[in-house]
């Protein structure tokens, strides 16, 4: 069975630490069998700000309608934002508040980078996912870009390469089981 899996980069930092991971990972799921992935980055298609009453220029939205389609076609999402203040980034919350309808029965992991842990940041993408009816993985992988980073941007920690194999692991495993 076929697992598809969609990186959601939320950054709006030109090559952000963030979506170096989040590429580190959907290059790790491709080693699996019958897995594909695709990137959403949040600083390239920019979503029109959520519109609960769905006038027709929001529905017309080439970058809604390109996110639509990638958000139908994932069994499984890797989330990924900085931690601005505490909290999630803005557009990560804008695709989230957008596409809930898809996100049913699908299988989430995270990812923050943060100078801190970015706990608080994962509790509310969590939160948001569980109010979708989606599934989280019960933890999520912290970044701190200079520490886990060389200048090339080349990941250095060793354990942050373990905690991104198991992240992968758990994601397609998980997400094939639900």
């Amino acid at each position: 069975m076929t697992i598809t899996i969609l990186g959601v980069a939320s950054s709006m930092r030109k090559n952000s630490y963030g979506t170096r991971a989040l590429n580190f990972v959907l290059d790790m799921a491709k080693r699996y069998d019958d897995t594909e992935t695709r990137l959403l980055n949040l600083r390239e298609i920019k979503l029109p700000l959520f519109d609960p009453d769905g006038n027709e220029e929001y529905y017309s939205s080439a970058e809604l309608r390109k996110a639509s389609e990638y958000a139908n076609w994932a069994d499984a999402f890797v989330l990924v934002s900085p931690d601005y203040h505490g909290s999630m980034s803005g557009v990560i919350k804008n695709f989230l508040d957008s596409f809930w309808e898809e996100f049913a029965g699908k299988t989430f992991g995270y990812i923050v980078s943060s100078h801190e842990k970015g706990l608080t940041v994962m509790d509310q993408m969590r939160t948001a996912v569980r109010q979708c009816y989606g599934w989280s993985l019960p933890y999520g992988v912290s970044i701190n870009g200079e520490l886990d980073f060389n200048t090339k941007g080349e990941i250095i920690n060793d354990l942050l390469v373990k905690r991104l194999d198991m992240l992968t692991h758990d994601l397609i495993t998980y997400g094939r089981l639900i």
